[in-house]
């Protein structure tokens, strides 16, 4: 499984979802500055999934327009302190997540899809 951290999410994730997921960064990848639209279609050639705690994207794209699914941290921030408790949940479930949807990884009640 191979997983791109959108470019609000904290760097040192990545190595919280090896060695289940090979996690690489919109930066690592020279895609910074990417709008959403566009980072998807890059995203989608190379990525089973984008994980993110953008809020919008899933009203703002036609996700089912792209190869690729969507995992939605909700936490109470974008920092490590709050993101590191999700990932476990998000490992375990990040498998699951078709192209075109949405997986929601919750802070206090685990996953639900939408």
């Amino acid at each position: 499984m191979r997983a791109l951290l959108d470019e609000n999410m904290p760097k040192a994730l990545v190595r919280l979802f090896a060695p289940e997921v090979e996690a690489w960064t919109v930066q690592q990848r020279g895609w910074g500055g990417l709008k959403n639209g566009r980072l998807l279609t890059a995203a989608s050639a190379e990525f089973d999934a984008l994980i993110t705690t953008d809020q919008g994207i899933p009203h703002q794209q036609n996700l089912s327009q792209y190869a690729i699914g969507i995992v939605l941290m909700e936490a109470r921030s974008n920092r490590i302190e709050d993101l590191a408790p999700l990932v476990p949940e998000a490992k375990a479930r990040i498998g699951s997540v078709a192209p075109g949807t949405v997986l929601r990884v919750h802070e206090t009640g685990g996953p639900a899809a939408g």
